[in-house]
């Protein structure tokens, strides 16, 4: 089973994927987590680079570019061979980003990202994609104080560093798209305590793996 959570900066995946792993683990389930970018040694070379606050004047056509090359490469050597495995794959964030954050967020042609995200997961989309839906100004407040606590300000701040009207763009692109695809998304209140989360989040995964 293919699992993929998204939400806007903030919103607690790391954290969620983390205690579903242990749950699914509990389960007798063999679980690879990854991520996007960064997942595959290519995606970690594009991480740095799509991350960095220090990437100035980044055209939106060649960021969108950057995370489609290490989608690709990323189903190529991590997804698909765990999924023929028989492996739970857990991904912090995958296709659905672009969609909100390029296509949403920098405003260009979804139709045409969504033909994109086709070429470049060749068939692989998550069965479940998990949305921690949160108010941007309060995932951002979470986000900031995340990089200040691991010392990643300068590493990986590019996108907490861009205006709130940019993510509240990004998470209408994501709402917009559970509502589209709701045999896929389920959204889960990520303002909750993280307990709280993780429980509804096992409630939506049961009842797949059932």
């Amino acid at each position: 089973m293919f699992i993929t959570f998204e939400g806007v900066e903030g919103s607690g995946k790391s954290t969620q994927i983390g205690l579903l792993r242990q749950a699914l683990e509990r389960a007798g389930r063999t679980v690879v987590v990854t991520r996007q970018p960064g997942g595959c040694e290519l995606g970690k070379t594009l991480r740095a680079i799509l991350l960095s606050p220090a990437t100035k004047n980044l055209d939106y056509r060649a960021e969108l570019f950057l995370y489609l090359a290490d989608r690709a490469q990323h189903v190529a050597e991590i997804i698909r061979p765990a999924q023929n495995a028989g492996h739970v794959v857990l991904c912090d964030r995958f296709a659905d980003s672009t969609v909100a954050y390029q296509g949403y967020g920098r405003g260009l042609d979804v139709a045409l990202l969504t033909q994109l995200n086709d070429v470049a997961v060749a068939g692989a989309w998550p069965q479940l994609t998990l949305l921690l839906d949160l108010d941007p100004e309060q995932g951002l407040r979470r986000a900031l104080a995340r990089n200040l606590q691991a010392d990643a300000c300068a590493a990986e701040g590019r996108f907490e560093a861009e205006h709130l009207d940019f993510h509240c763009r990004v998470r209408e692109g994501y709402l917009a798209l559970a509502a589209l695809h709701p045999h896929r998304f389920v959204a889960i209140d990520a303002a909750q305590e993280p307990r709280a989360v993780a429980r509804d989040i096992w409630q939506a995964v049961a009842a797949r793996l059932a």
